[in-house]
């Protein structure tokens, strides 16, 4: 994939942001202790929104065939400003999926690929000295860009994954004591493969702490494999994507989500949630409190991608597995059990109390 590295300038992060619609109902009845002043042009509408995402997941679709699950939670991912960790055997399609949804984005794109011998240098850039001006002058890796493509991220050594942790977090890079912010929208898409599997090293907890969301492809049915021998034996569909957005249509999307209001109780809900994956005798280390932010910003691109300008704890459920499960660290008993983290999160959602009442607005 050919790489377009534009210079990086610092984008604002705000908070929740007033919708350009008519308020929904809160229970003070108005919305205005969630503007932040930005102006509603800067959102787009949740009948835009859906179409735009419609066109992504079609596009990705002629890729990755059967499996619109994955791309949903990808495309909820995008949304939530986060990033997306794609863990499978070789061969299942993690890359084309990455691959794919990048392309359907008109914005700098950019692949690493992950070997035992790369550096942290060869992912955020290096300071080079010029002879001539008699000064070190920085030249940009390849994380400067809207979306950065990750192939095989756990063949890397720990050095070369920790150099994405303040990239992941805080949208910038720090080398030689310099701070340099990145563009966004900035998403990584990581693909790895079972750490079963020679060649490789387990993702440090505070690395995949940093993913919003892990998915795993699978196997395609029958009839689905049967469709990609058709389709794919002749050339790559990957030749031929062409972008249906743009990062200023993404970055509008993204401030709609922003705008997506949670009740007080869906936000009790989110925090019980990850409070219980504390609390569990087969969880060692549980979901932390940036667990609990990423599982609202998903659940808000959730609600928005299903047409609501509110969250319902259905959309708490749909994501939970996806945000949550990965994060955690089971203890010897569980594994010996044969109990998975995904187990463990279904279990908290049938356990923990949801809210009363249909007007979560």
């Amino acid at each position: 994939m050919t790489s377009r590295i534009q210079s990086a300038t610092p984008g604002e992060h705000q908070g929740e942001q007033a919708t350009g619609q008519a308020p929904y109902p809160t229970d003070a009845g108005s919305v205005s202790g969630r503007q932040n002043g930005r102006d509603a042009k800067n959102r787009a509408s949740l009948d835009e929104l859906h179409e735009t995402a419609r066109r992504i997941a079609a596009n990705v679709e002629r890729v990755l065939v059967g499996k619109p699950d994955v791309i949903r939670i990808a495309l909820v991912t995008l949304l939530a400003e986060g990033h997306l960790l794609v863990e499978d055997v070789p061969g299942v399609g993690k890359t084309s999926l990455a691959k794919a949804l990048a392309r359907s984005i008109d914005c700098t794109v950019s692949r690493i690929q992950f070997t035992p011998d790369l550096l942290p240098s060869d992912v955020t850039g290096v300071s080079i000295y010029n002879r001539q001006s008699g000064e070190f002058e920085f030249r940009p890796g390849p994380v400067f860009a809207n979306i950065v493509v990750g192939d095989e991220i756990n063949r890397a050594s720990p050095k070369t994954q920790s150099a994405l942790l303040e990239c992941m977090e805080e949208h910038q890079v720090t080398v030689d004591t310099s701070t340099y912010h990145l563009e966004e929208p900035f998403m990584v898409i990581a693909t790895q493969n079972p750490i079963e599997m020679e060649g490789t090293y387990a993702l440090p907890e505070a690395q995949r702490d940093r993913f919003t969301a892990r998915v795993s492809i699978g196997y395609p049915d029958q009839q689905a494999e049967l469709a990609m021998v058709d389709e794919h034996a002749g050339h790559n569909p990957l030749a031929d994507l062409e972008p249906v957005s743009d990062r200023e249509s993404v970055q509008r999307l993204i401030e709609t989500v922003r705008s997506v209001h949670m009740s007080p109780e869906i936000r009790r809900y989110a925090v019980d949630l990850v409070s219980a994956t504390r609390q569990v005798p087969e969880i060692r280390l549980g979901a932390s409190p940036r667990a609990t932010l990423q599982l609202v910003r998903a659940a808000r691109a959730q609600a928005a991608l299903s047409g609501r300008e509110f969250v319902v704890p259905d959309d708490l459920h749909t994501v939970a597995v996806p945000v949550l499960a990965h994060r955690m660290v089971l203890t010897t008993e569980a594994h010996a059990a044969r109990r998975s983290a995904t187990d463990v999160v279904r279990a908290i959602l049938h356990r923990v109390p949801v809210p009363q009442g249909s007007n979560h607005r």
